[in-house]
């Protein structure tokens, strides 16, 4: 009997040979507009799907495989006689092989100025249809999405006698539906994002994400874990997760946490600013015209915990920046861009992890911020805000902030909404100069913070992200010598 593939590719990668050798093998081609061009081109014989269906495409190539003579042939069971009789009936020629993949519907999208029109208009239809059609035909035909199988299919062909074993038909079956559900949710999550779509709360009713594996990790937040990192493919915005490594050991996953938790806070900069992170937590943060003085400024904060952190910076690093970071020992340095020299003074730190974030830290633009609970998942709205203007907040006392103050205040409420809470920071206008992270009572933050204060905290100012419940922590800080305070308030003591 002789044998069919129907081939309709948007990635056209390989397929020229793929074509050649089974027609070698003795298949028919049965190809659609855009591929049967390409194979024409290439002199592979080949027949049009019109020719198959008896009807021409239609609605500028919408509409091309949706026939009952295509899917009729790909979905006949052959271990079903009725099946098989019902093709003879209606004269549908069985499919034996599916070559099928969609249009690039995510590299149009990530294009910064693709219109919802050009994006809808990279919705595949016909595509996926016959991908899902095929897949749940595996027992009886091949279906293949993925460029990089074709060597192994045409193998099996060329060894088994035009046979694909069902172990490899399940497989690529497998593939299909993944690859299919990852199209669907790039395309939901593009129109959830612009506005095409909302219900009534602003949140999805249902969720569909889907993360592409990027590698293995060593081990996990601790070496008795596995791990591995995942990529949301429909991120943009630059991110640690869309970096690139320039040199240095292998990402490990507290790496990957310590990065993310210092982009975040370098993004709230527009000055040149360094940003030092441990164990989830900033240990310095300061600003400067020049970015050297801003990490010097950083470490100065807490140089003890500052040893074997990350680095994250909001503007391209020189080679000055450079010469001070590799003076010491980080872990991982993350910027958005290095000139030459600053490279050239790495390489002598071939461990030393660098990332490439590919362009300017601008606001982030993701909606939604998730955290895993087992079972399940809790969605909130991704803590992007900001204060316009520090000086037009209410003053509760009766001296007002000099200029110096607000800015000291301004640095500190940036940086204490990416402490963990119970969260305190005590600052200048500058740099931060003491961080109390993370403690069960607020009193107990003050205290860390001035504790690990790397230099005098008199004059300076203090942040905290929540509201004082009582008024000792006040006055553990005022006997540190601060000058003025920055909380949201709300606590049944705030006149005391």
């Amino acid at each position: 009997m002789e044998k069919r593939v129907l081939i309709s590719v948007s990635d056209k990668q390989g397929i020229e040979d793929f074509a050649r050798e089974l027609v070698r093998l003795g298949y028919v081609i049965v190809s659609t507009g855009g591929t049967a061009r390409a194979l024409k081109k290439g002199e592979i014989p080949h027949r049009e799907v019109s020719e198959v269906t008896g009807f021409p495409e239609i609605l500028d190539g919408r509409v091309k495989t949706l026939h009952p003579k295509i899917h009729g042939g790909v979905l006949a069971r052959r271990d079903l006689p009725e099946h098989m009789q019902a093709l003879t009936t209606h004269q549908i020629e069985p499919i034996d092989i599916v070559v099928v993949n969609l249009y690039p519907f995510e590299q149009t999208t990530i294009r910064p100025d693709c219109t919802l029109e050009e994006a809808i208009e990279q919705i595949d239809i016909g595509g996926p249809t016959l991908l899902r059609a095929a897949a749940k035909n595996y027992r009886h035909i091949t279906v293949l999405v993925d460029p990089a199988d074709y060597s192994r299919v045409l193998k099996e062909l060329q060894d088994q006698r035009c046979q694909v074993s069902e172990s490899l038909r399940q497989e690529l079956a497998c593939k299909v539906f993944e690859y299919t559900a990852r199209y669907d949710s790039l395309i939901s999550r593009y129109l959830e994002k612009s506005s095409a779509v909302r219900t009534d709360s602003g949140f999805p009713d249902s969720l569909h994400l889907f993360y592409e594996k990027v590698q293995n990790l060593r081990y996990g937040e601790n070496p008795h874990q596995s791990s591995a990192f995942y990529r949301d493919a429909s991120t943009r915005e630059p991110s640690i997760t869309r970096s690139r490594q320039i040199q240095g050991k292998e990402m490990s996953f507290n790496n990957f946490l310590d990065a993310q938790a210092g982009l975040e806070l370098a993004r709230e900069f527009g000055a040149p600013a360094s940003v030092i992170i441990k164990h989830n937590n900033p240990c310095g943060v300061a600003t400067d015209q020049d970015l050297v003085e801003a990490y010097r400024k950083a470490r100065a904060c807490d140089p003890l915990s500052a040893f074997g952190g990350v680095v994250l910076f909001n503007h391209p690093v020189d080679e000055a920046t450079a010469v001070e970071v590799a003076s010491g020992f980080v872990e991982v340095v993350a910027a958005p861009g290095f000139d030459s020299a600053a490279l050239k003074h790495f390489e002598k730190k071939k461990a030393l992890r660098l990332l490439d974030l590919g362009g300017p830290l601008q606001a982030g633009s993701e909606r939604f911020d998730f955290k895993r609970i087992h079972g399940g998942l809790l969605l909130q709205e991704r803590d992007l805000g900001s204060i316009a203007d520090i000086t037009q907040l209410k003053v509760v006392t009766r001296r007002r902030p000099t200029p110096q103050q607000y800015q000291g205040l301004d640095l500190a409420w940036k940086v204490v909404k990416h402490v963990k809470s119970n969260a305190i920071i005590y600052a200048n206008a500058s740099q931060t100069l003491g961080i109390g992270a993370g403690q069960m009572s607020r009193v107990d933050s003050v205290k860390l913070g001035r504790m690990k204060a790397g230099t005098s905290l008199q004059g300076s100012v203090m942040a905290s992200d929540a509201f004082f419940p009582f008024r000792d922590g006040i006055d553990e800080a005022a006997r540190a010598g601060i000058s003025a305070i920055i909380q949201p308030g709300g606590s049944i003591r705030d006149e005391e």
